[in-house]
Order: C-alpha cells, then sequence, then structure tokens
C-alpha cells in the first residue's frame, strides 16, 4: 500500500532569525508558518541592546513543499529587515535531543560587585571539562549605567546546565576555589521544583543577621571583652565545644547592669541587605525565623523591629535589673537549632527541601546542611568549605538571586518601600 502525501514524514528544520529588536517581528514570521500549517517544536529568544535572537525548530508536513515555506519565510524577514540562516536537522538527531531532557539540570548563579570576561570565561571551561552543557545564560540583575556606578551594586548571572558533572565533588570544589580567586560567590543548585518553591527562610542572629558578636558587645560593656572574645573565636572556629564555650562567656557577664543591654540593641547595625531581604520575603509570603546562639533579649528586638515569625535563642537570667551570669533552660547549639527548623516546619507544613538556612559559624553547620538551600555567609574558611553554598561578597540580599528573582521582580509597586532598604 502506497504511503499518502499526508502520512508522509515532514522535515525538520531550524530558524535562526537575528536583526534589530522592534515591536511586531514575531507575529509576522509565526503567521507565516501558520499559513503552511507547520509544527513548532521549540521556540526561544533573546534580547540583547536592542539585538534579536530568535531561534524556532519547526517540523514542516509530509504534505508541504519545504522550498515554499522557506520563500515565503525568508521573503517576509527580508520585508522586517532580519536576517535568517536555516539548518535541516536529521531526525535521529532531533530524537536523542528530545531524549536530553530527561538529563539532571542544574542552576549555577554567578554573584560579585562587577563581573569581567576572564570570570566568564574561566567558569564556562569549568563547566564543560565536567561534561555539562549550557542550555542558557540569563542576567538577573538590572541594567547599570556607566556614570552611576556604586560599590554595593550587585552583578549577577545565571546558568542554567544540563548533565552529569564528571566528579561532583571535584566540581564543588573547582567551583569554591574559583570564588576565591575571583573574589564573587558561586552557588550550585539542583533545578528542581523545590527551588522555585521556598517558604522558610532561618536565620543566625550575630554576624548574620547584625554586624556584631551580641556576647561580644555585652563583655566589652562589661569590661571583660578580651577574655570573652577569644572563646568566641574558638567555639566559631569549631576548636572548642559551643555550649560550654558559650556559659563560661556568660559567667564572665555577671552584674552587667540591663539599661546597657537596651542601649546595645538600640546601636548594633544591621548587615548589609539584611533589611532588604527580610522585606521583600515576608511581601512574598515567606516565613522567617531568628536561631540564635545569642540571646533573645536582641532577637526580640530584631523580630520587631523586621517584622521576622519565630525567635529561638538563649535567654539571660536577670535579676533586679542585674544579668546574674547564667542561662535559662538549656543552650541554643547546632543541634537545637536543626531542632527548631524541623519544628517551624512541621507547624508551618513546609518540607525541609523548601527551607533556606543561613549563618556564619560552626554551629550553624547542621541547620544549613538539613535545609533544602543551605548559606554560609560572610562565615569563616571551615563553616564556607563544609556548606554547599557560600556568600561573601554580597550583602544579605544577594539571597533573592539564589532563589532566580531578577532586579526586575522586584519592581512591582508592592515592593517599592523594600527594595532600597
Amino acid at each position: 500500500m502506497n504511503q499518502s502525501a499526508s502520512d508522509h514524514p515532514g522535515e525538520i528544520l531550524l530558524l535562526k532569525i537575528s536583526g534589530e529588536d522592534k515591536p511586531g517581528v514575531t507575529a509576522p514570521l509565526t503567521e507565516v508558518l501558520a499559513n503552511h500549517q507547520v509544527n513548532i517544536l521549540d521556540i526561544g529568544q533573546a534580547v540583547i541592546h536592542d539585538a534579536l535572537s530568535l531561534g524556532i525548530l519547526i517540523e514542516v508536513p509530509g504534505s508541504k513543499d519545504t522550498s515554499d515555506v522557506l520563500r515565503d519565510f525568508l521573503f517576509r524577514a527580508h520585508q522586517l529587515d532580519l536576517q535568517v540562516r536555516y539548518d535541516s536537522i536529521p531526525e535521529d538527531n532531533y530524537e536523542a535531543w528530545v531524549a536530553n531532557q530527561g538529563k539532571m539540570r542544574y542552576i549555577i548563579t554567578l554573584l560579585g560587585r562587577k563581573l569581567s570576561g576572564q570570570q566568564l570565561a574561566d567558569l564556562s571551561r569549568i563547566i564543560y571539562e565536567q561534561g555539562l552543557n549550557i542550555d542558557k545564560i540569563q542576567r538577573l540583575t538590572g541594567r547599570v549605567s556607566l556614570k552611576q556606578r556604586h560599590h554595593t551594586r550587585n552583578a549577577c548571572v545565571e546558568f542554567s546546565i544540563r548533565g552529569t558533572p564528571a566528579n561532583d565533588a571535584a566540581f564543588r570544589q573547582l567551583l569554591f576555589e574559583f570564588g576565591n580567586n575571583n573574589d564573587v560567590d558561586v552557588a550550585f543548585q539542583v533545578d528542581s521544583i523545590y527551588r522555585r518553591t521556598r517558604r522558610l527562610v532561618v536565620f543566625d542572629m550575630d554576624s548574620t543577621l547584625i554586624k556584631a558578636e551580641v556576647i561580644d558587645e555585652l563583655a566589652k560593656a562589661a569590661g571583660v571583652g578580651d577574655q570573652v572574645a577569644e572563646i568566641t573565636e574558638q567555639a566559631m572556629r569549631g576548636e572548642i565545644d559551643f555550649s560550654e564555650s558559650f556559659r563560661k562567656r556568660v559567667a564572665l557577664l555577671k552584674g552587667l547592669d540591663t539599661s546597657k543591654l537596651d542601649k546595645i540593641a538600640a546601636g548594633i547595625p544591621l548587615t548589609e541587605g539584611a533589611e532588604r531581604l527580610i522585606g521583600i520575603l515576608r511581601r512574598l509570603g515567606y516565613k522567617t525565623a531568628i536561631l540564635s546562639g545569642g540571646f533573645t533579649y536582641f532577637g526580640h528586638a530584631l523580630q520587631q523591629k523586621l517584622g521576622i515569625d519565630y525567635v529561638y535563642a538563649n535567654e539571660l537570667d536577670i535579676r533586679d535589673g542585674k544579668v546574674t551570669g547564667d542561662v535559662k533552660g538549656e543552650i541554643v547549639d547546632g543541634r537545637k537549632k536543626v531542632e527548631f527548623l524541623r519544628e517551624i516546619a512541621r507547624k508551618e507544613n513546609i518540607y525541609l527541601d523548601q527551607v533556606i538556612a543561613v549563618g556564619d559559624g560552626a554551629n550553624d553547620l547542621p541547620m544549613i546542611n538539613v535545609a533544602g538551600l543551605g548559606i554560609a555567609f560572610r562565615a569563616k574558611p571551615l563553616v564556607r568549605q563544609k556548606s554547599r553554598q557560600a556568600l561573601s561578597h554580597a550583602g544579605l540580599d544577594g539571597i533573592l538571586y539564589l532563589l532566580g528573582l531578577r532586579d526586575r521582580d522586584l519592581m512591582d509597586e508592592k515592593l517599592a518601600d523594600v527594595r532600597h532598604a
């Protein structure tokens, strides 16, 4: 039995259109394809500084003449002052391309104060040498005026990549070293549905949400600053047990007047980007929490200022307006932070994969590693090395880029009062 024209396999073409971007380009081009009843298999468009790049993968039905389709398409593109190149795609190549959609996908976020061609070249080479393919690159930060540069402005590019790293541990180490050598942050995440549906962000407080270690400030006020600072550093480096060191430090605060606590609470500066980040997270419906080895006295002050939902920290024992040198209840260490994180997630019906945990010290590592997205923020080398993600050069609001948010996404009027905070 002879095969009819309607059953005859079609031809697959990749149309690559370029030229100056202007309104009313896509409609007339796709109308030509519609007139010839072609099937659209894939389409993608990008515009950089008014330069249009449009790709359309089509299947011309067997009942149609491919030369007629191309003639009409090329003529219409010429009328629009556009250039067209086209390739015929063998069916086997097309099917192999379709099969690739089952491969793992990842997101690499490159974030710094400015990005150079050398940085992009080096990062792209690392990706290539691991056998990965770059599907898409997009800029997440807004356009930068050359006349109004600012030292706190971010530059962020997101790579969408496909495949499986040749050596996952080696790949992460290469990205870590690349970030260190170039003064940039590099985040490597699985591109899963959870990345786009985070719902809870938990923060350490001291040296994360605020630019200080509160216990050190209290120690200075009590005249024991040097003694407490040394113990603090040892604990943050993971050299001594956190709970033991904590009790030793608090004991040195005995007799400190609460009026000094109020003064310290009022004067501690927020970390760059903290107010903007939490304001935007709240507007987007995220729950937020402080899980701190510091003190509730200061955590509640931050809660009131920023609108944070939960605070878990240590409670100073205060009698007759003075610190007794003791702490009420169990010390909040790394293990307790994980317990509180899980407790909040259960209460809010949130999967752990939807949780973001941010901290800087060794006692933050347990919660950083149990959360779906764990971030070592301006952390000690040991903590950065043991965390899956690290931010060391951007402010706290750099986390927004790790969520895939673009600056233009945050220009909504409902966010206007927090976007410049």
